[in-house]
């Protein structure tokens, strides 16, 4: 199964260090105000949709919601992750282009 490519990005990102994973860690990321992207997975559930979705509005960082919790795990090199945030602005960046793009292509 291939990693979709605005996720592969992300696998950059953890090599750098610049990724959080999980609920916890993500949420904490957002909340200390660390985090410039949040990518929760399609497959993550309702209760953990909003969450994210309530909180990264309110904390105002940038969140969506693609791929799949194996796609998000294994683009880090970890098991499933129902979330991820990305600590670097630049990284975030190029990821938030990149999936703005494929949504425009769509």
């Amino acid at each position: 199964m291939r990693i979709p490519e605005e996720i592969s990005l992300v696998g950059l990102a953890a090599k750098a260090g610049k990724v959080v994973s999980g609920e916890f860690a993500t949420e904490k990321a957002v909340k200390t105000q660390k985090a410039f992207l949040v990518i929760i997975a399609q497959d993550a559930s309702e209760n953990t949709r909003k969450k994210f979705h309530d909180m990264c509005t309110y904390y105002q960082v940038p969140f969506y919601i693609i791929g799949s919790k194996e796609e998000l795990g294994r683009a880090i090199g970890k098991e499933y992750r129902a979330s991820l945030g990305l600590t670097d602005e630049n990284f975030s960046r190029a990821v938030i282009k990149k999936i703005e793009k494929k949504r425009h292509e769509q």
